[in-house]
């Protein structure tokens, strides 16, 4: 029985439909996106700005509380001073001394007096009206005897007269009488705080370590040492706490005053800190919508017209440094500023192309003279310096025999003849050696192989690396200028590994194929860093390296070299031979 196949279904949507699906699947998606992103930022942004406020408001409590400390140990080294001061000056009237000290009693604004061991008050000069009526209080001997029994600590006590709380600082003289300071609590900490708290609607408030309120500025109750962070503060603690306040939230910072035990407490609505940017951060996302479309819509055309042909040119002029001058002539497209810029390349390419090329042509010339000079000066020490030199080895050969058949025993001067004929000898060999190497006969009679062969074995011999020669393939003849590059390119391979490698073993080969010439250059010594391109040798002082590539350059070949510190060196050189076939042809 056959299966019954399965109607197919066909979806028919109109015009209409089709816009009504693409809102509901593009559109109202990206809506509520969009909504919760808002609202979500408006969150996230609340949270950073209640920790923000507290920071903010933390280093500063801290901040006022440090130089609240400062300042009244300040005054206690002020009051120390004053004193040293006018022992010092004991034959002077004390108003004449505590004028001339008005930068030290400046902090003092309810005045400085000196009292008698009993209590009586003597005259010292700037003394305020309001300290002055204390004084006469039944209520100061109480405050005299803390200052007696406790000299050079702080002292509170509310002044009966104004009810202002006043602190008061005491230091014996050199008499034995006692020197007071004072001044008002209100004034030092108005004078303090000012310039440290931040502006604003800032409650604050200083506890003492009895719980007593020494300063507030929003007339607080005695309610207020339960308020959170009172405890934390004066038990040496600093840090923030968050306080609900009906519908808000309050950010009350607090820290200690170390050298009175006090507590400092700020408190704010950090919410109306923050309010004007909630405002704007609620309306950005909504104005952000036909941005975010202008945006795309500019991401798409820079993408399209400027960063993908500057992506293809870039690369198209990161060959240029290869030595390609064609792929740079490819149009990228792109604005017109771009095809400007690239037909400014290509002209510069150009140039560089045509000025390459003429510094080949010099190059080789210069070459070419080189080797010209280098023939006819091994030429002129073979057949001038050499041969003079093989008739001194004969003359001295021959005075020898004179002398032994003349006295028919070896003469005194046999030996000094004997040296010279040894050093005569040793210069004929190394004079050779040269004439070889400036000239290399072998190359030019019996091919490059052997001449290889014979140059791998003179630079092992007497050296501390023995060097192996390979051969691979069947010889092809080059022509001679090529022939003598390759040459000259490995000499200066083997020069360069007596040098500088300190190698123990190092590998020469040569490898004719059908399509190539290879020639390869190794040792196991010390290596070095190479250059990222050969622009840079000069500058780093690799001249030999680039006098290699610049003879692989003038013949066509292709110039590798590896190597690295502590893992010796390879040199690679292949030269094709499709150039030499069609020439054959």
């Amino acid at each position: 029985m056959k299966a019954s196949k399965r109607p197919k279904i066909r979806l028919k949507l109109p015009a209409m439909g089709l816009v009504l699906q693409l809102f509901a699947i593009i559109l109202l998606p990206l809506t509520i996106l969009l909504l919760v992103i808002t609202f979500g930022s408006i969150s996230i942004h609340e949270r950073a700005m209640r920790d923000l406020v507290g920071e903010r408001d933390a280093r500063a409590v801290r901040s006022a509380a440090s130089a609240l400390s400062t300042q009244v140990d300040n005054r206690v080294q002020e009051v120390r001073s004053i004193a040293t001061l006018l022992s010092a000056n004991s034959s002077q009237p004390i108003t004449t001394t505590l004028d001339s000290l008005s930068y030290l009693t400046a902090d003092f604004d309810a005045g400085i007096a000196r009292f008698k061991p009993q209590g009586q008050l003597l005259p010292s000069g700037d003394i305020q009206p309001t300290l002055q009526t204390w004084i006469a209080d039944p209520s100061w001997q109480d405050v005299f005897t803390k200052l007696t029994s406790e000299p050079a600590k702080l002292v509170l006590a509310n002044n009966p007269i104004d009810g202002k709380l006043i602190g008061l600082i005491s230091t014996r003289l050199a008499d034995n009488d006692l020197l007071v300071g004072a001044f008002s609590i209100n004034q030092l900490v108005q004078s303090t705080l000012g310039d440290i708290l931040p502006p604003g609607d800032l409650s604050v408030w200083l506890v003492g370590p009895n719980g007593q309120i020494l300063y507030d500025n929003v007339g607080l109750s005695d309610q207020s040492v339960q308020h959170p962070g009172v405890t934390e503060a004066l038990q040496g603690k600093s840090g923030t706490v968050y306080v609900k306040a009906g519908g808000d939230e309050h950010v009350t910072a607090y820290s200690p005053v170390t050298s009175t035990g006090w507590g400092l407490i700020t408190e704010e609505s950090w919410q109306a800190v923050s309010t004007p940017t909630l405002r704007m951060s609620q309306i950005a996302p909504l104005m952000l919508v036909p941005a975010i479309f202008i945006m795309l819509l500019a991401m798409w055309f820079v993408a399209n017209q400027v960063v993908r042909p500057l992506r293809a040119l870039e690369s198209k002029t990161a060959t240029l440094a290869g030595g390609d001058f064609k792929t740079i002539q490819q149009s990228v497209g792109g604005i017109a500023e771009i095809q400007h810029l690239q037909k400014e390349l290509v002209q510069m390419a150009d140039k560089v192309d045509e000025a390459q090329r003429s510094l080949h042509g010099y190059i080789g010339a210069i070459t070419e003279a080189q080797e010209d000079e280098r023939r006819r000066l091994a030429r002129e020490l073979h057949d001038d310096t050499l041969q003079a030199l093989i008739a001194l080895k004969q003359r001295v050969q021959l005075a020898q025999l004179e002398l032994q058949s003349a006295s028919g025993e070896p003469a005194p001067a046999s030996a000094d003849l004997n040296e010279i004929l040894l050093l005569t000898e040793q210069t004929i060999e190394n004079l050779r050696r040269l004439t070889r190497a400036m000239r290399p006969v072998y190359l030019e009679d019996l091919g490059l192989v052997p001449a290889l062969e014979m140059l791998a074995r003179e630079s092992g011999e007497g050296m501390a690396f023995s060097m192996q020669f390979h051969h691979k393939g069947v010889e092809i003849r080059l022509p001679a200028s090529t022939e003598l590059a390759l040459y000259r390119m490995a000499q200066e391979a083997c020069s360069n590994i007596t040098r500088h490698a300190h190698a123990e073993t190092a590998y020469m080969s040569i490898d004719f194929s059908p399509s190539a010439v290879t020639l390869k250059v190794e040792d196991d010594g010390v290596g070095f860093n190479m250059p990222d391109s050969p622009a840079e040798y000069a500058a780093k002082g690799h001249f030999g390296l680039l006098g290699l590539h610049e003879r692989a350059e003038l013949i066509g070949a292709a110039l590798s070299i590896k190597s690295s510190a502590g893992n010796g060196t390879s040199l690679m050189v292949t030269l094709p031979l499709e150039p030499f076939s069609k020439q054959a042809a």
